[in-house]
């Protein structure tokens, strides 16, 4: 790596400004304190709130939600802080350049995504702190934002090459004397990162040149950045490049300990906060297909399905007389539908277009062995329904065993013997043959299970709801109170309840007629919905009987929205062929008090409140403090 004062450059880099500038300012001295750093912050809003969430994000492990600049910096640490001022202010001046060719917004969504990807990752490796890790990740390409900078024009004529998104590198140093990698190297240096992060960001897009002894710090941080990048990678990948992205994926993901289920979960993970912090940092982070989708097997088009006895068969070898033999007698002997790679990697990628039954694939293959690949199809559970037979010229007991427990269902000896691959395959299409009678009843038993629970949610919702209103009915309602009680109890937070009743129902009821009455019981409990506020809930307790409960709300605010609710219903106009009814309603309020034991009480209280409101006349209000009773108006 040069350092910078090395690098051939002309022109003014990228660099931090303004608030970030003064923050880095502060970080070189020996004195500074937490105090002084955050009356910087505290001058910038964004900054602020932008440190706020990464101190209250989810890898913190955080108890108690941080709420000020001055908490944010203390759990954070003053490095984090200075490293996430840094890219936060280029993020922030950096949207838009002159580089022609240069895709500023691809570029920042990029980087954004590659750093919650490096966060996440370090976070479930413990190679450092992810807070760190996630600004190491945003700036890691910073290298490109500064060649598009120093020389605008004639790094959009490099990118225009063809050859650009294959051999950047090399288009650098051979037009520029230098590359994005050293650039991006050399600048967070000078910003202060430290060496043991530098060198795994220079060596990430080729951690394989890296020379870091395997298994040490370096070399896994190394595969860390390289696989948060190519994470990240997706949100520039078109539909036909996805399956092989996804594939490699998979492969690195399992070199940090991850299977491919807990692969798709961190990165569904991953594309939600990505969409969260675009919004953040006006960002484009447009949504990507969920993991499952994205790894699952392309449905095949009609032509390329296998016809009637014919089986979709992958061949993997390197040697390609083997393969050439192997095509042939599949394809024109047996008349079977075949696939050839020369490579594992390369047969990962097509396992995910062709869908193939059986997988025949040699053993010694370089970069990727046939174990290693049996290992990552095992790894997907589209991978676990293929058929795996292993070619080995290797066929002592402790080989055959090892590859029986990586996975395989079966062996070839090589030279491959054609009456023995024959007999090998009836086998396989035995198998072949009960799986997809077993995929069948499993799709038929997903469609029961699922008429079931639709059947299920239908009987639940009956059983939980009012027919005649609509509203949740008296046993709905009372599992609302007991969730509210327990909030109530778990935040220390207020809670009230409305009992109303409809004064004189039986009257309406004997003089109209039960319809009427069940018109005007549809009346009453709409206006009440109506006037409920979004966090209240509401139920029919029975008759002519309903309870609002009221979470967060004091016995003042619970009076208000009582009084607001009975005059509401005090000016309603029932229309009933050309009758007008009106009602009115008696409230009782109650709210918690130290006294109540269970939410019962409180409802208890309710209702004694209500009985005093009707003897006082009907149609208001009356509320019990202390056992005390008080009715309006």
């Amino acid at each position: 790596m040069k350092k910078l004062e090395l690098i051939p450059l002309s022109g003014e880099l990228p660099s931090p400004k303004g608030v970030a500038l003064a923050i880095l300012e502060l970080c070189r001295r020996d004195d500074t304190t937490l105090a002084e750093i955050a009356r910087v912050v505290q001058t910038d809003p964004a900054l602020s709130s932008r440190l706020i969430r990464q101190a209250n994000s989810a890898a913190q492990g955080a108890v108690r939600p941080i709420a000020s600049v001055v908490d944010a910096i203390g759990r954070l640490g003053i490095g984090t802080v200075r490293n996430l001022a840094m890219g936060f202010s280029l993020v922030d001046q950096y949207q838009n350049g002159p580089c022609a060719a240069f895709d500023y917004q691809a570029f920042w969504s990029h980087a954004l995504l590659m750093a919650l990807a490096a966060q996440s990752f370090g976070a479930m490796t413990k190679l450092g702190s992810s807070e760190e890790l996630f600004a190491c990740g945003l700036l890691a390409q910073v290298g490109r934002l500064s060649l598009a900078t120093v020389y605008p024009a004639a790094y959009s004529k490099l990118l225009q090459d063809p050859d650009a998104a294959h051999r950047l590198s090399a288009l650098e140093q051979e037009h520029l004397q230098t590359d994005h990698n050293e650039l991006s190297a050399a600048l967070l240096t000078e910003w202060g990162i430290p060496s043991t992060l530098v060198g795994p960001i220079y060596h990430h897009e080729h951690p394989e040149a890296s020379g870091f002894s395997p298994g040490s710090r370096p070399q896994q941080l190394t595969q860390l950045f390289h696989l948060a990048h190519r994470v990240a990678d997706l949100s520039l990948t078109t539909d036909g490049e996805r399956s092989r992205l996804i594939s490699e994926l998979m492969l690195l993901g399992g070199k940090i300990g991850l299977n491919a289920d807990e692969l798709g979960v961190t990165i569904d993970e991953l594309v939600r906060h990505w969409r969260e912090w675009g919004e953040l940092l006006r960002i484009p982070a447009s949504s990507l297909p969920p993991f499952a989708q994205m790894s699952s097997p392309q449905e095949l088009r009609p032509d390329e399905r296998s016809s009637a006895g014919a089986l979709r068969i992958l061949v993997v070898d390197d040697d390609p007389i083997t393969l050439t033999i192997l095509e042939t007698v599949l394809r024109n002997a047996l008349g079977h539908m075949v696939f050839s790679a020369s490579s594992g990697e390369e047969a990962l990628a097509l396992a995910v277009e062709c869908q193939p039954q059986i997988v025949i694939t040699d053993w010694l293959m370089p970069d990727l062995s046939g174990l290693e690949l049996t290992c990552a199809l095992r790894a997907t559970e589209w991978g676990q329904r293929i058929y795996l037979i292993m070619l080995t010229s290797l066929d002592t007991e402790e080989e055959v065993s090892e590859a029986f427990e990586a996975g395989i269902d079966d062996f070839l000896t090589k030279p491959v013997n054609a009456r023995i691959l024959r007999a090998r395959l009836r086998a396989a299409r035995h198998y072949v043959q009960l799986l997809d009678a077993w995929e069948r009843d499993r799709a038929q038993l997903k469609q029961f299970t699922a008429e079931l629970a639709i059947s299920n949610r239908r009987l639940e919702h009956v059983a939980m709801t009012d027919l005649l209103t609509s509203l949740p009915n008296r046993r709905a309602g009372m599992g609302a109170l007991e969730r509210a009680w327990a909030a109530s109890s778990r935040f220390e937070q207020a809670l009230s309840v409305l009992v109303l009743d409809i004064d004189h129902f039986k009257r309406v009821n004997d003089t109209y007629g039960h319809a009427v009455g069940d018109k005007v019981l549809i009346e009453v409990a709409q206006q009440i919905q109506r006037v409920a506020r979004k966090d209240d809930s509401v139920c029919r307790l029975g008759g002519e009987e309903f309870l609002m409960i009221c979470p967060n709300t004091d016995i003042k605010a619970a009076l208000l929205a009582a009084e607001r609710l009975r005059r509401t219903i005090e000016a309603l106009q029932i229309n009933v062929q050309g009758t007008v009814i009106r009602s009115t309603v008696s409230i009782g309020v109650a709210s918690r008090e130290p006294r109540m034991t269970d939410s019962d009480t409180l409802v208890n209280a309710a209702d004694r409140a209500l009985y005093r409101a009707k003897e006082a006349g009907r149609n208001r209000s009356c509320i019990i403090v202390q056992g005390r009773l008080r009715c309006l108006p």
